[in-house]
């Protein structure tokens, strides 16, 4: 069977390390109303006001983990992408960005080009989010009913507790937790408490805020699926309590985002006599900018600042094997759109 394509989707990358390229990126990347929730007018405003210095800040750091092949998240998206077509039996597999290139629409298109006519949209975000998931799917939609495409699709639902990924995840990050550390971190990345707020009006967000939750709820609640991601993945690795935490990075702007912040994490870690801290990003299934800069380099000099001497970086899954084979499983039960 070679009727049912698979499009593989994760957030994207600027075309190059220079400023005008950064800026492109960051600016359709941030006019995207599921990622800033502003009425339009305030959003090009305060969009407009981050472009004058972000661009230069952002291009010299994607400039210090960038790749000789171009961007981490891209290379290894590619890789993926080449291991998921020896698993995915149905038919071709395609590569697309939310933003940056290739685009979803170019994606989409070249599928629809080679008569296929059954596409499985596969967001690569384990935990849900209109700024990650939603977003994706819509400009999917957004492409098929203005191009007038004739296709079924379907679309991978968050898997943050799927056991397929939760052992990938296990399984990749094993060899990592076999040294001796002090504590392991799972950093996930933020979102403004707005985003949650807006789709569980009044649920809380302290503590463990999903443990009661009802499924409707849980089904929408960003941080009650990361700290479900980390509970899991701390009972499959044997952890006790008090040697694993859970934190939330990448701040952007002054809104209150959930809570606790990574940054404040690892400064307290440091002071409560912390050493040596692994990190891990579950959030992410490919290491990126977040991964490789935010916290490879600008969290271990923090925390070495704070007074921990190693900060050691756990890679995301990327294109591990079993990671694939798990993939492929998940997309394999995907349902059909609505």
């Amino acid at each position: 069977m070679t009727d049912h394509a698979l499009l593989l989707v994760n957030l994207g990358s600027p075309a190059s390390t220079s400023v005008a390229d950064v800026r492109s990126y960051l600016n359709q990347f941030l006019m995207d109303p599921y990622v800033i929730d502003l009425p339009w007018p305030v959003r090009r405003l305060l969009v407009s006001l981050i472009l004058i210095k972000r661009p230069q800040q952002s291009a010299h750091a994607y400039a210090s983990i960038w790749w000789e092949q171009g961007s981490p998240l891209v290379v290894l998206s590619r890789r993926l992408q080449e291991t998921m077509t020896r698993e995915w039996k149905h038919g071709p597999v395609e590569l697309a960005m939310r933003y940056g290139e290739p685009s979803i629409e170019s994606a989409l298109l070249r599928l629809v080009a080679q008569g296929q006519k059954r596409i499985t949209l596969a967001p690569l975000y384990p935990q849900f989010a209109d700024s990650t998931v939603t977003t994706v799917v819509e400009e999917a939609r957004r492409v098929i009913r203005d191009k007038k495409l004739d296709v079924q699709l379907s679309v991978l639902q968050p898997f943050y507790d799927q056991p397929e990924y939760l052992d990938a995840l296990v399984a990749s990050a094993r060899p990592h937790l076999q040294q001796d550390f002090d504590h392991l971190l799972l950093s996930f990345h933020g979102l403004p408490e707005r985003h949650l707020e807006k789709l569980n009006p009044g649920h809380s967000l302290e503590g463990d805020c999903c443990r009661d939750a009802t499924p409707e709820v849980a089904a929408t609640c960003y941080r009650g699926q990361c700290l479900n991601t980390a509970r899991a993945f701390a009972e499959r690795m044997g952890l006790a309590d008090g040697k694993w935490s859970v934190s939330f990075q990448s701040r952007l702007g002054r809104a209150k985002w959930i809570e606790p912040y990574t940054e404040a994490r690892l400064d307290e870690l440091a002071r409560q006599g912390v050493k040596k801290i692994l990190v891990m990003c579950p959030a992410f299934v490919a290491d990126c900018i977040e991964t490789l800069e935010e916290i490879g380099d600008r969290g271990r000099e923090q925390f070495r600042e704070a007074g921990g001497e190693e900060l050691v970086l756990v890679p995301c899954l990327n294109d591990d094997p079993q990671w694939a084979k798990a993939l492929n499983a998940l997309c394999e039960r995907a349902p059909l759109a609505l």
